[in-house]
């Protein structure tokens, strides 16, 4: 598999603490928050997780995308939600894995249009791009 070259234009920088059961904060102060496993693996739950993290960070990624491919389309998405489910388990080879679920409501188009959307946002969204080939990604239209 091909390494994807880019042409970085922003850096986002988190230092996290004691990993799992601590705290995360980036550089810049506007993210800093208490992490603890859910209560589903064993944690307090107390905190956010880490798959909650990356689930607000597909979801407001691919709504982005979404956007971009829309004007393309010129399709109008005003309105419109993206939701992540981001699921944590344990692999066959003794680690652990992620899959992801994206449902999208797009009230203003047909659902062969916001299909259509989807597919073609899931072609542009770095979160996407990143995760292809590695991880479970299905998308619907709810």
């Amino acid at each position: 598999m091909t390494i994807q070259k880019i042409d970085v234009k922003y850096t986002a920088v988190a230092t996290a603490e004691n990993g799992r059961d601590g705290r995360v904060a980036s550089d810049d102060g506007k993210l800093d928050v208490v992490v603890n496993p859910p209560k589903e693996m064993g944690g307090s739950g107390a905190g956010t997780n880490p798959e909650q993290l990356f689930a607000a960070g597909y979801s407001a990624c691919f709504q982005g995308a979404l956007g971009v491919v829309a004007r393309k389309e010129k399709a109008d998405i005003s309105g419109s939600t993206v939701t992540a489910e981001a699921g944590i388990g344990s692999t066959e080879t003794g680690g652990f894995g992620l899959e992801v679920k994206l449902s999208a409501h797009i009230p203003n188009v047909d659902a062969a249009t916001a299909k259509d959307l989807l597919e073609k946002a899931h072609q542009v969204c770095p979160y996407s791009n990143a995760t292809r080939g590695n991880i479970k990604v299905e998308l619907s239209v709810v």
